[in-house]
């Protein structure tokens, strides 16, 4: 592997960003970018290729806890490397998903599937169905105390949106609703009436695959 100090200053990877573009960056290059500059005794490329190989051998979502594992990567840095992956992940998703039925979801919440603790998530979504904002609500147990309606709602209402879908895994691997799943889906329903944001699924997900309420009649 080439070291920063051994490539000429037109070739590094800032400098090679701005004269030909990220299309022409190794991944490498580009979070070697991102990370600015390595540490003492390990360079940036170094550093970068470390998170990569973590990355692929984990193959899940990335998170703070695991990159501070490595050698040289800080919380800021840390934070700085989530932050720029979640921002991506929005954009894209934004721009490029129409929701028609449940299995459409399911590339927007695949990543929380084999959590060890249950994601509640919300997916805002437009007049014509498309995303326009995918957020975490809580991170814990799933209760009709913790999932209240105005933490659910208050994003969706500032992306203006429609509709909303609903979503959380079960680390238990167990496809079946909870009564606490039930009536906080049906308390969120009410709510969504009130402020006139149809809540049009809530969809449950694990390892083995997902089930929808709205399916099941559970709504």
């Amino acid at each position: 592997m080439k070291h920063i100090k051994d490539i000429p200053d037109f070739d590094r990877p800032r400098e090679k960003l701005a004269a030909k573009g990220p299309e022409a960056l190794s991944d490498t290059e580009l979070l070697a970018t991102l990370l600015g500059s390595g540490i003492r005794g390990k360079d940036v490329f170094q550093m970068a290729h470390a998170i990569l190989r973590k990355l692929d051998k984990d193959k899940e979502a990335i998170d703070i806890k695991s990159l501070i594992s490595i050698e040289g990567v800080g919380f800021a840095r840390a934070c700085q490397i989530v932050a720029s992956f979640e921002l991506v992940r929005r954009r894209l998703v934004k721009e490029s998903i129409v929701i028609k039925q449940a299995e459409d979801v399911l590339p927007l919440i695949s990543y929380i599937g084999d959590k060890k603790q249950e994601y509640f998530l919300c997916i805002s979504l437009n007049g014509a169905n498309e995303v326009i904002g995918n957020r975490v609500i809580t991170v814990g147990l799933l209760n009709t105390n913790q999932v209240h309606p105005r933490e659910v709602f208050v994003d969706a209402i500032s992306d203006r949106a429609a509709s909303v879908i609903l979503a959380h895994n079960h680390p238990s691997g167990v496809l079946k609703p909870s009564p606490d799943d039930i009536a906080t889906t049906r308390q969120l329903v009410d709510a969504g009436k009130i402020i006139g944001i149809s809540v049009l699924d809530h969809i449950i997900i694990t390892r083995k695959g997902h089930l929808s309420l709205k399916e099941k009649g559970l709504m």
